[in-house]
């Protein structure tokens, strides 16, 4: 079987270089061969759906590649779109001719519910569908007594016929929907086309009356905030938005800003993985300040740095009511540490924080919990892993940990925490603890005596489902004894494989003196850590 060589090139290749492939995989599945010979030979029309479905799919593969490599010259995405085009070629010619039947009961195989209140087609695999295909997927929606509240198309890639198909149906059933998510509904589909897709699906629900509307996954930009801009403009009760991986920029971020009319009543705010930058962050600040009743707030992973995080937090400050808050990889540094800890003692029904990896250092990491102690009562999850954290701040930290009675999982992975820092943390899980569940120490410059402690610490407690301490600098004694600590639930202690007796730092005449241990808690002597009833 043949497959045109590709030259390396800027990705994406161009619509007309992805058309004349489209038209030479056809060629080659209705061309006579041993394979045909053994699975039957497709005809010339089934062949051309064929060959559209695995090109748009090969491409889609290729491009989330790319986009994951946003620094590369093209030349592996291309690569792997020959490979998977390749691929998908023999699988479609083993598979053989398809009858119309079967065709049409895999494509219903993508319903994954369908009760009457919830139309549900994010069924894997993920399926580029065409108008035809569309028509046997949607026309449950159109049944008579039935009264669809939730959609989720996810998922499907649809294609300008199969969104025609859709938008009169979609129009029809707005007024009952509540729930509606149309994440991922265009993958490898050319822009043009996309923005289209997304204008049609706009048009047909605007108006209705949402609670929740999912638009992840599809790098809309702010082309296609824009494009579902009708949508958006109409929605007055929106309870959850989710913008997730959607490549919301500064631009983007600020079209959001400017077509919502309201968020009053906007429980859940996802923006996770996009490139929102400060300028961006001081837009979706904006919005947060105007939603009083957000409960869950993400912005991870939007390269803001020290001006938006603090912009945020500040309008996080009218937040009340907020449970959860994911902040994590950014690059906030101290001072939007400190701006974030000002508006901390506000949330006190916060149960999950996560605050991986924003820089916070010392100095912000401390001010954190000193306002988290005074409020979170019943904070479950405490996720600082990767802030520079050092055995200085142990103290107060430790004297946090003691007063957080219900903390399920505690993740300070990646920070500086020392043999210190861990026997500090240990004397604080000791008492109580009893939901702790999770424990996430690794890479923190740990040796054998603060390794000790922390498994004589948690070992006991009844919902322990992982102690991690990898990445560390134990000794093989001390690695011995931590197992030997958990010989009834070996299951509980995270692998050890990265461990590093000989790491930095690693006085071996100490160890072998067996002197660490007795010189840490003579420093530690006489440092009482209160436990909070």
């Amino acid at each position: 079987m043949e497959f045109p060589t590709l030259s390396v090139k800027m990705w994406p290749i161009s619509q007309g270089t992805r058309l004349k492939l489209v038209e030479r995989m056809a060629k080659n599945l209705v061309t006579p061969s041993i394979w045909s010979r053994k699975y039957g030979l497709l005809s010339q029309e089934e062949a051309e759906e064929d060959a559209k479905r695995i090109e748009t799919a090969a491409f889609a593969t290729a491009n989330q590649h790319f986009t994951q490599e946003p620094d590369g010259d093209g030349s592996s995405a291309v690569q792997l779109y020959a490979k998977e085009s390749s691929r998908l070629m023999i699988d479609v010619i083993k598979r053989g001719p398809v009858a119309k039947a079967d065709a049409e009961l895999g494509i219903l195989a993508k319903i994954k519910e369908c009760d009457g209140t919830t139309f549900d087609i994010s069924g894997d695999p993920r399926k580029v569908i065409d108008g035809e295909e569309a028509e046997i997927l949607l026309k449950l929606l159109t049944e008579p007594g039935r009264r669809y509240t939730k959609i989720c198309f996810s998922n499907t890639s649809f294609g300008r016929e199969a969104a025609l198909i859709a938008q009169p149906i979609l129009s029809s059933m707005k007024d009952h929907l509540i729930e509606v998510d149309l994440s991922d509904i265009v993958a490898g589909r050319p822009e043009e086309e996309a923005l289209e897709v997304m204008e049609m699906f706009s048009s047909a629900l605007e108006g209705s009356k949402l609670r929740s509307l999912n638009l992840s996954y599809n790098a809309l930009g702010e082309k296609g905030i824009r494009a579902f801009g009708a949508l958006l403009k109409s929605q007055h009760d929106l309870e959850e938005l989710y913008l997730i991986n959607d490549g919301i920029s500064e631009e983007a971020a600020m079209a959001v800003h400017e077509l919502l009319p309201s968020t009053d009543k906007l429980k859940v705010l996802h923006f996770h993985n996009n490139m929102t930058g400060d300028e961006g962050a001081i837009a979706i600040a904006k919005i947060v300040s105007k939603s009083p009743l957000l409960e869950d707030f993400r912005c991870s992973s939007t390269r803001v740095e020290s001006e938006g995080g603090i912009a945020l937090s500040t309008a996080l400050g009218s937040c009340t009511h907020l449970k959860k808050l994911d902040l994590r990889d950014n690059m906030f540094g101290v001072d939007a540490g400190l701006a974030l800890s000002k508006v901390l003692s506000e949330f006190s029904n916060l149960s999950e924080i996560y605050l991986s990896y924003l820089n916070l250092e010392d100095e912000g990491s401390i001010a954190i919990w000193d306002a988290l102690k005074e409020s979170a009562p019943s904070l479950e999850v405490l996720d600082m892993a990767g802030n520079e954290i050092t055995a200085r701040a142990a103290p107060v930290l430790a004297s946090f940990i003691a007063s957080k009675q219900f903390l399920t999982k505690l993740n300070l992975a990646e920070n500086e925490l020392k043999d210190e820092g861990a026997i500090l943390i240990a004397k604080a899980l000791e008492e109580g603890h009893g939901q702790l569940c999770e424990v996430d120490m690794n890479t923190n410059m740990i040796r054998r005596a603060g390794a000790r402690c922390l498994a004589l610490a948690v070992v006991s407690k009844p919902s322990l489902k992982l102690l991690n301490i990898n990445g560390n600098y134990i000794s093989d004694e001390g690695v011995d004894e931590v197992k030997d600590t958990f010989k009834n639930c070996p299951t509980v202690l995270g692998p050890l494989d990265e461990n590093d007796p000989d790491g930095e730092d690693y006085d071996k005449e100490e160890e072998q003196d067996g002197d660490i241990e007795h010189d840490l808690e003579s420093k530690l002597k006489g440092l009482e850590i209160k436990h909070e009833d």
